[in-house]
């Protein structure tokens, strides 16, 4: 069973939001490019904790930009949290970081 937590803002692009959670979570993201979500930033923990951040805004087929979370297009970037459901969840860790708002959670 895992959990998978977005999180989302507006305060940070995807770039400055994986630098400040590398600091503080103690991670290495690496920056990734796709065609389906553009510039992303990837980091894997130990326990097999996948940490994605990316912008909510990805390229569309018709040149026009799309949101990836169409419920919330009013946050600019995500992270996208995958966890093992036996993982100790980064909720304390991640609440420290101001104006990152916990948006949806759910348990497969």
């Amino acid at each position: 069973m895992t959990v998978s937590d977005t999180y989302g803002t507006n305060s940070y692009t995807a770039k400055e939001l994986a630098g400040l959670l590398a600091d503080r979570l103690d991670v290495t993201f690496t920056e990734r490019e796709s065609d389906y979500l553009g510039v992303y930033f990837l980091a894997t923990l130990a326990d097999t904790t996948r940490l994605q951040i990316q912008p909510n805004a990805i390229p569309g087929d018709d040149g026009e930009d799309d949101s990836y979370d169409a419920e919330h297009p009013d946050m600019s970037t995500l992270l996208l949290i995958t966890l093992p459901a036996a993982a100790e969840p980064l909720s304390d860790e991640l609440s420290a970081v101001g104006a990152l708002t916990k948006i949806r959670s759910t348990r497969s």
